[in-house]
């Protein structure tokens, strides 16, 4: 069996994605230009920045630090606004011939609906709701960690556009799964798992956060059992295709989210570690242990512990 008659193409919703590697928000795709050099390097889709509704500059520095196993940051949402972020998103769609998801944040249901019937107009091919930024007051994790708040969120964004809806979670929370399942319940297409999970860094020389935020995300390797739990808890109890999200590095850490349900995964420290051709490498090592193991389709291996699972 050769690489080529192995197929790693997936589907979430409407998108038909040629293999299951995304690029998460908040890397490299601020602009059209870095955008468009991720797709040629194999991205599959590309989520957004998000995007708000009016040009925020974030947080002052220092804004991330690295420690042991990944980052913290704390960026506080810096965004030109939806109006300009428009050009962005249309000269992407002309160069480019992947899916392009905008991500979004807002107070309430007014600006997301806002937010999401103009990434539809500027030709967004889906829309994934920041409901999980755990750093930005009065945003994030301050309204996604509220089921009704999300249902009633998400069920006014998914009349509004006719595009696939996705719903970014996080883990820091209670109770993950009855927030997929509010979401799914509302309207939404995909469930995205997971965001950063809160954490700080302290010098000890001083006595300070590093952070000028104090408080940050912590991405990287370190968070990948905690990501694929709740995408394993999650897919259990949705009807809806998962996104696991959250230090895969490795076609290996890939498989352990596939396995625990996840159609698809996002790509985001690894782009900083292994560079921007990680999507290629990520999809080649995929196909050379699919091949190993004797699988010829992405679908044989998705849900697999679940089928598996002992009791």
């Amino acid at each position: 069996m050769k690489n080529d008659e192995i197929d790693t193409s997936t589907r979430l919703s409407t998108l038909v994605l040629k293999n299951p590697f995304m690029l998460a928000s908040g890397i490299m795709d601020e602009d059209a230009g870095s955008m468009i050099r991720i797709a040629k390097n194999g991205a599959a889709a590309i989520i957004t920045k998000s995007i708000g509704t009016k040009q925020r500059e974030g947080y002052a520095n220092p804004t991330i630090v690295e420690v042991d196993c990944g980052i913290i940051n704390s960026m506080g949402l810096p965004n030109p606004g939806i109006e300009a972020y428009g050009e962005e998103i249309k000269l992407v769609k002309k160069k480019t011939s992947i899916p392009i998801i905008g991500s979004i944040f807002g107070r309430d249901e007014k600006e997301f609906c806002l937010l999401a019937k103009k990434m539809e107009t500027y030709g967004a091919d889906a829309v994934e709701l920041n409901l999980s930024c755990p750093h930005a007051k009065g945003y994030g994790l301050e309204i996604g960690s509220n089921p009704e708040k999300v249902g009633n969120i998400v069920a006014s964004v998914k009349s509004s556009i006719s595009i696939p809806l996705l719903v970014k979670l996080s883990p820091n929370v209670t109770d993950i799964v009855e927030i997929a399942k509010t979401a799914e319940k509302n309207g939404a297409d995909i469930i995205t798992a997971v965001n950063s999970v809160k954490a700080m860094k302290i010098d000890i020389e001083t006595g300070l956060p590093v952070l000028s935020n104090k408080i940050g995300g912590y991405s990287g390797r370190a968070i990948k059992p905690i990501g694929v739990r709740c995408v394993y808890e999650i897919s259990k109890e949705v009807d809806i295709p998962v996104v696991g999200v959250g230090g895969i590095l490795t076609a290996e850490d890939a498989i352990e989210y596939f396995m625990a349900g996840a159609s698809a995964v996002q790509i985001g420290s690894a782009v900083y570690y292994r560079g921007v051709e990680v999507f290629k490498k990520l999809n080649n090592e995929l196909k050379e242990w699919m091949k190993r193991h004797g699988y010829r389709k992405l679908l044989d291996i998705i849900g697999l512990a679940q089928k598996n699972r002992r009791g």
